[in-house]
């Protein structure tokens, strides 16, 4: 079953996720060192591992809760990390999106 605990290893996955992948985006569309794939594919793993630990009882149900969540981190780390702050348009996705996981998430199941 799915809980809203689940929000927090939905939260930590997506920090990992989203440092991986702009490991491998600094090294290939920003010139980093090939270093920097190591971190990189460690937070990947770890990425992996926390989703795994998501308390959903279907693996596909956790992912799509998980997206959610994953689009409104992307969105603080474009802000945080990267310097962009996010327009309206941004913000409107992302409310819809997390919505969305809250229903995944939340919704009684018999």
């Amino acid at each position: 079953m799915t809980t809203p605990a689940s929000l927090t290893v939905f939260a930590l996955a997506a920090f990992l996720e989203i440092a991986g992948c702009f490991a491998v985006w600094a090294w290939w569309r920003l010139g980093a060192s090939a270093l920097w794939l190591l971190p990189g594919g460690l937070a990947l793993g770890g990425f992996a591992w926390l989703l795994a630990q998501a308390g959903a009882d279907f693996a596909g149900r956790a992912y799509a809760a998980y997206g959610g969540i994953y689009i409104a981190a992307s969105l603080i780390w474009l802000w945080a990390a990267e310097g962009q702050r996010p327009d309206g348009w941004d913000l409107g996705g992302s409310v819809l999106c997390v919505a969305g996981a809250a229903a995944i998430l939340l919704a009684p199941r018999g």
